[in-house]
């Protein structure tokens, strides 16, 4: 690869990554069914999660027309492990990272697909359902709303899943067939 990935993921302030091959991926429609339950708020509510965008086996074909994954996280600390305001200030610092590495990334790029973690965070509101999204272009879909279970991939990825007491881990994936110089 032309472009210099560790200098670049830490630019982007990423905590850990590894790339693999897609057809190492674990689809699941159980994990889609822990979307269902609603616990983050964010199913039916956003087109960054199900089922805007899409059934398991449709996320699947989305992510298999690719043939490596970056997937990438970022831990952050937190008071204690019911520190909620934490998990929630980690993960809008995550969305903040997955744009600025894709950002970093784009022009060492061909066609792409970003997932990060939960919702998208572009928008104040999103449109959904009522209008088409604003920016489907910077979308990045939920990771685990695509059906992956994210605890295997980072395994896959040679990561860690879970980073230590009092802190939480997001994790994105980059699905790309190569990077450019």
């Amino acid at each position: 690869m032309g472009a210099d990935l560790r200098g670049i993921a830490d630019r982007a302030g990423v905590f850990q990554y590894g790339v693999i091959g897609t057809p190492d991926i674990d689809f699941s429609e159980e994990v889609r069914k822990m979307c269902e339950a609603n616990v983050c708020r964010k199913y039916a509510a956003t087109w960054a999660c199900p089922p805007a965008v899409g059934t398991v086996d449709e996320c699947r074909a989305k992510c298999l027309r690719f043939r490596n994954v970056l997937v990438f996280s970022g831990k952050y600390d937190l008071e204690d492990s019911f520190d909620y305001e934490g998990m929630m200030g980690g993960m809008e610092s995550f969305k903040r990272t997955a744009r600025e590495l894709e950002a970093l990334l784009k022009p060492h790029l061909g066609e792409y697909l970003m997932l990060a973690n939960e919702g998208c965070g572009i928008c104040d509101a999103c449109t959904y359902p009522a209008r088409p999204c604003r920016f489907p272009d910077r979308v990045h879909g939920s990771i685990e709303g695509y059906g992956i279970f994210v605890d295997k991939l980072a395994e896959a990825a040679g990561m860690n899943y879970i980073n230590g007491r009092n802190t939480v881990t997001y994790f994105g994936g980059l699905f790309y067939d190569d990077f450019t110089d």
